[in-house]
Order: C-alpha cells, then sequence, then structure tokens
C-alpha cells in the first residue's frame, strides 16, 4: 500500500521535520508516520491502515505536498473497516533514566504535588485535597490561575466583549439608532480588564486557604524523582512529594527571524497589556489567538492585517463554517493573507518592516506593531522533568497514559504539556482524573470529544468529527446544515450570516460532530458535545423541544435537515 500525503490544505513546499517510523515496524490505523512542520504549527500523517513499514520514501529535511508519496506500507486486514477495531486505551510511556540525584525529606513535604496551577493545576490540587490529601501547589507568579485566568482566556474575553459593545454600537447606525463615536480611556478599560482577573484569580486563593492546600510561590524544577527545587527570586527551596502532577503549561512560539527585543512586537500576553492602540497591525498567524486579539484592536481603532501560512483563517476547522467570520472581517480588516508567510522583520525607525510571500510573491510593508500569534510550546522541558526520569520528546510534550501517568508511575501530567488540543478545559478534565487516580479510584480520561471556540466575532465552533477529517478518514458522513438566514432570533439580531451544521454516522445516524458559526456559537457548540458523549441521534435531536425564538433551536434545525422532516425550509431530501 503507497501511504501518501492527505490534503493539507492545498499548499506545498511543506518540509517534514520527523520520520517517526522504521523500516519493519509494525503500525495500527492512526499511527503517526511522519510529521510535517509549517512556520504555524505542526502536522502529523497517520497511517491509514495497520501493517509493516516495507520502505519510507522520504527523508527529514525533504519537502512534501499533497499526494507526495511517503511510505509504503504492507498493509494487514485491508478489507475490514477501519473502525472495526476499538482502540485500545493508551498505554503509559517508557520512563528514562533519571538524571536528577535529589532524594530525602524537603523544606515541605507533600502527599501530592501539583507543579502549576492554571484551570488544570488548581483543579487537580483542589481535587486531591477534596479526597484527603496533603496538597502542596507549586506557582511560578505571585497569583494563581495560569495563564489562562491571568494573561489568557479571562482578559482576552474581557476585551473582547468591550470590543463587542462597540461594534454592536456602530452597527445599530443601519437600524435607526446611531451613537456618538466612543471615547477610550485605555487606563480605565485596562483597570477594568485587571480587575476580573483579580476578582477571580483572588478567589481562587481563598479555595485554597479553604482547602488547606500550601501554595508555594517560585519556579520549580525537578532535581529527583521525589523532589522539586523551587527558586523565588533567588530564593531557593524544596519540596518532596509521595506522587506529583505536571500542569506546567506552554508558553508562546518565537520566530528567529523576528527580532522579539523590540518593544513593538508583541505576543498575546504583550497584546493583553493594552499599552496603546497601533495605527496599523501586522498578525502574524490567523488561528485562534490571533483572530482574537485582531478583533480587539479593530474594534479599538486599529488597521489590521492577517497573515496566515495555510489556505485559510482557523485551519483547524472546516471553511463552511469559517466562511461566514472571513467574509465579515474582509470587510473590516486592511487585508487578510493566507498562503503567505513573513520571511523577515527589520525595525526601522518608521516602524517593523515587514516582508512577506504569497501567491502574488514578494510584498515589503511598514506595520507599527507585529503580534506573533504561532502557537505555544509546551514546558515539559523546562521543568526539568528527566530529572525525575520523566519522558520529555524534542518539542516538549510529555506521553500519558488514559489515567495521566507519565512513565514514572507516581507522576502525572495534565493540560498543554501532554498535547493537543491545548486548552483549559481539557486541562480541568485530566486534573480531575489524575487527583483522583492519586487518591486510589479507577478513573480514565474517555472524553470523546473535546470543544474548540474562536471567540471572534462571529463566534467558531466545533466538535467531534469535521468534514476534513471525515474525508481524509474515509469516513461515510451525512450532514445537516441550517443557514441562520432563516432564523428568526438570529435576523432579530441583525446577524443572519451564521449557520449550524451537524455531521452524522450515515450508518447509526448518531451524530458524531458538529460546527457552529454565529453569536454564542460557543455556548451553542456544547449541546451538541453532550449529544455525542450520550450517543443521541438525528432523532434524539429533532424531538427535542427547544425554546423559540433561540439560536440553540438551529441545533434542532440542523437535525431536522438531515432527516428531511424540516417545516422552516424545503428539505434537501427526504429520508424517511
Amino acid at each position: 500500500m503507497d501511504v501518501k500525503v492527505p490534503d493539507i490544505g492545498d499548499f506545498s513546499e511543506v518540509p517534514v521535520v520527523s520520520i517517526l517510523v522504521s523500516v519493519g515496524d509494525t503500525v495500527a490505523a492512526e499511527d503517526p508516520l511522519i510529521e510535517l512542520e509549517s512556520d504555524k504549527a505542526t502536522m502529523e500523517v497517520p497511517s491509514p491502515a495497520a501493517g509493516v513499514v516495507k520502505e519510507i520514501k522520504v527523508a527529514e529535511g525533504d519537502k512534501v505536498a499533497e499526494g507526495s508519496l511517503i511510505v509504503v506500507l504492507e498493509a494487514e486486514g485491508a478489507a475490514e473497516a477501519p473502525k472495526a477495531a476499538a482502540p485500545e486505551a493508551p498505554a503509559a510511556p517508557q520512563a528514562v533514566a533519571a538524571t536528577g540525584t535529589a532524594t530525602g525529606a524537603g523544606d515541605v513535604h507533600a502527599e501530592v504535588v501539583v507543579l502549576g496551577s492554571g484551570p488544570g493545576g488548581y483543579t487537580a490540587a483542589f481535587r486531591a485535597a477534596d479526597l484527603g490529601k496533603k496538597v502542596v501547589l507549586i506557582e511560578k507568579d505571585s497569583s494563581l490561575g495560569g495563564v489562562c485566568l491571568n494573561v489568557g482566556c479571562i482578559p482576552s474575553k474581557a476585551l473582547l466583549h468591550s470590543a463587542k459593545v462597540i461594534t454592536e454600537a456602530e452597527e445599530m447606525a443601519d437600524h435607526g439608532i446611531s451613537f456618538a463615536k466612543p471615547e477610550i480611556d485605555l487606563d480605565k478599560l485596562r483597570g477594568w480588564k485587571e480587575s476580573v482577573v483579580n476578582q477571580l484569580t483572588g478567589g481562587l486563593g481563598g479555595l485554597a486557604k479553604a482547602r488547606k492546600v500550601q501554595v508555594v510561590n517560585g519556579y520549580g524544577t525537578f532535581t529527583g524523582p521525589n523532589m522539586i527545587e523551587v527558586d523565588n527570586d533567588g530564593e531557593k527551596s524544596t519540596v518532596s512529594f509521595d506522587q506529583c502532577v505536571i500542569a506546567a503549561g506552554s508558553e508562546p512560539v518565537t520566530l528567529p527571524f523576528i527580532p522579539h527585543d523590540d518593544p513593538r512586537v508583541i505576543d498575546s500576553t504583550g497584546a493583553l497589556e493594552l499599552e496603546d492602540v497601533p495605527e496599523r497591525l501586522l498578525v502574524l498567524g490567523g488561528g485562534i489567538i490571533g483572530l482574537e486579539m485582531a478583533t480587539v484592536y479593530d474594534a479599538l481603532g486599529s488597521k489590521v492585517t492577517i497573515v496566515e501560512f495555510m489556505d485559510q483563517i482557523i485551519p483547524g476547522a472546516d471553511k463552511d463554517v469559517v466562511k461566514p467570520l472571513h467574509k465579515r472581517i474582509d470587510s473590516r480588516y486592511e487585508a487578510i493573507l493566507t498562503q503567505t508567510k513573513v520571511t523577515a522583520v527589520n525595525a526601522t525607525d518608521a516602524g517593523l518592516e515587514v516582508t512577506m510571500e504569497g501567491p502574488k510573491g514578494e510584498v515589503v510593508d511598514t506595520f507599527d506593531k507585529v503580534l506573533v500569534a504561532v502557537g505555544r510550546r509546551p514546558n515539559g522541558a523546562k521543568v526539568n522533568a528527566t530529572a525525575a526520569g520523566v519522558a520529555v520528546d524534542e518539542r516538549g510534550f510529555i506521553a500519558v497514559d488514559s489515567q495521566q501517568r507519565t512513565g514514572v508511575p507516581h507522576i502525572f501530567a495534565i493540560g498543554d504539556v501532554v498535547g493537543q488540543p491545548m486548552l483549559a478545559h481539557k486541562a480541568v478534565h485530566e486534573g480531575k482524573v489524575a487527583a483522583e487516580v492519586a487518591a486510589g479510584h479507577k478513573r480514565h480520561f474517555d472524553a470523546r470529544v473535546i470543544p474548540s471556540v474562536a471567540y471572534t466575532d462571529p463566534e467558531v465552533a466545533w466538535v467531534g468529527v469535521t468534514e476534513n477529517q471525515a474525508k481524509a478518514e474515509g469516513l461515510k458522513i451525512g450532514k445537516g446544515v441550517f443557514p441562520w438566514a432563516a432564523s428568526g432570533r438570529s435576523l432579530s439580531l441583525g446577524r443572519s450570516e451564521g449557520l449550524t451544521k451537524l455531521i452524522f454516522d450515515e450508518d447509526s445516524e448518531r451524530v458524531i460532530g458538529a460546527g457552529i458559526v454565529g453569536p454564542n456559537a460557543g455556548d451553542l457548540i456544547a449541546e451538541v458535545a453532550l449529544a455525542i458523549e450520550m450517543g443521541a441521534d438525528a432523532v434524539d435531536l429533532g424531538h427535542t423541544i427547544h425554546p423559540h425564538p433561540t439560536l440553540s433551536e438551529t441545533v434542532n434545525f440542523a437535525a431536522e435537515m438531515f432527516e428531511g422532516t424540516i417545516t422552516d425550509l424545503m428539505p434537501p431530501r427526504k429520508k424517511k
């Protein structure tokens, strides 16, 4: 069997950064074969079937495109359907030789120590304490909450709300209500954002005290299999432990050709500081983080340009789901440049001179600020996990089994550091699993799906199988798509551009995926996530009475579109 590069976005010249198999290896269906890397993200090419690797047709450094031959596989059971065999739970990885030698009792001892206090970390710490464990929570910053609460999810949503108020006020002029141009007090806006953050992080401090979780501030690194050294601005202490949960998170990716020491180059943290509103802002990366920050700065008055290497913004979602967002921001932003990469950034007195290469060749332009939002890098190596015998791969990820155990049985890992998707809500559930297993409970991380949301305007949300994924995996699917132009609620909001799409298994008619774009899509997607977890089918969703008029009933209507029973539109077909 010839294994070729699948559809990766209609672009070529993608370098092979890792060969993940060797000749003679036995692989299962969906095992990764090679890893590709753009300047935005890495992509693994999976095996389409189980078998034995006979030949490897590429080498590290080679450049490939869709259709490039990468591996020759001697397939096993080729006649069987790919979904016939249930996947086995991942096995715990092997430990490596511990490089740390520290032993004995530390200055503080814990039954369970949690390294990192983001949503996954504080959840693990609090759950372990509730189960009777003596818990120590190590946090490098002065307040709990990690990136999400302090410089990520929460402050960004506060600013996105401000942006929504501004744009909604502007657009009401089309409906006969006009407002004066808003006066923006950046200091006051920044203070409000920080008050939201302080309220939440302060609440976490109170919860830690109530649960008798000891918080140790400083940067923690392993010095042995049962020891962590904590450096708090030069003051060092040690924490010994019986069990540990690594919740060390991730940090923004930096690019070697960008002058990151120039204050006009910012990452997501710098963007949230809201020091000023640049006249012209270049956002490098058309993923969720970049587009959310673009939404904020556009509303505040910046002329925004997006540069994305792939052929669409938000590459993880289906094109039809992203299209309404693209159309809306294309009319607001200065430019959206897809299939384009930045090759150089030079700091000049006039601004940041950026060289870009795209379908129309090389372009040089000057911007007041550049926001680098090309992804995040896990912190597995930064906490020196190998000192405890925990294996860390070349990218900083730590492999775990379904109970969140690393190769060292008494050490768990959760959140960004264990792999994609790097989402707070995934980390929270992993944190509970790790804490409960550490306390002797039989728990596994067995979520079928994990929803993703871009809190842009309109919001884009998806969960489970996408059409792109179904095509790549040869799945037989059906879909029901309901355009929000036929929704009374969306029309009353003046936002008819949205849609709700449900993906169904063609044989069982169970819902296996969804994509929603429009106001509050991030809230609406939860219903479909629950439906997938519960094994609901099209009839279940279609027969569930939703309140009218609401946006939630578009889920009901999308199911009826698939069934062919809808009355609010002409059904595409009649199934029954």
